[in-house]
């Protein structure tokens, strides 16, 4: 059988099974780093705005789930290996910072690291969004709210930058 659709040779499962098991990796080395129960990060100022530490991974679970569908359909919709290697690749260097912001705040302790991992993370989650749009403009509209949620993410660590200087 001779596979003449070029835009889905790989397979929807293959695409999805792989940015799933890619989000999947992020969340879990992320969250190894994060201990919202720590000495250190009670000690730290906080702002009143700041969500409850359970609001995080309340928001966080659909957000993932966003970032591997947009990946998986973005891949479905791609004309062809060297489109389908760039949006593999952009999805790759997004979610590094995302897994690694964890590790700059909470296990270096170190809000302005935090701060420039997520700040990095902002400029990549644009770059994501973009390479996505030039495949799939429905698919990149799906992470808007990751991209929101890591600006506010990104004000939160500011404020915490100059609430504990």
């Amino acid at each position: 059988m001779t596979i003449t659709n070029t835009r889905d040779s790989i397979g929807p499962c293959l695409r999805y099974g792989a940015t799933t098991t890619a989000v999947t990796t992020t969340a879990v080395l992320g969250a190894r780093a994060v201990d919202p129960a720590s000495v250190w990060y009670r000690s730290l100022r906080k702002p009143s705005w700041q969500p409850p530490s359970w609001a995080f991974g309340a928001v966080w679970t659909p957000l993932y789930a966003t970032i591997a569908y947009a990946g998986g359909h973005a891949l479905g919709e791609a004309a062809g290996r060297q489109e389908r290697t760039r949006l593999a690749t952009g999805l790759a260097t997004n979610l590094a910072p995302n897994a690694g912001w964890n590790w700059l705040f909470f296990r270096l302790h170190s809000p302005r690291a935090g701060l420039a991992g997520t700040l990095l993370l902002n400029v990549s989650n644009v770059d994501l969004i973009r390479r996505i749009a030039r495949v799939d403009r429905r698919a990149a509209r799906t992470l808007l709210p990751y991209a929101a949620w890591c600006a506010f993410a990104t004000a939160l660590n500011a404020s915490i930058v100059r609430k504990n200087p």
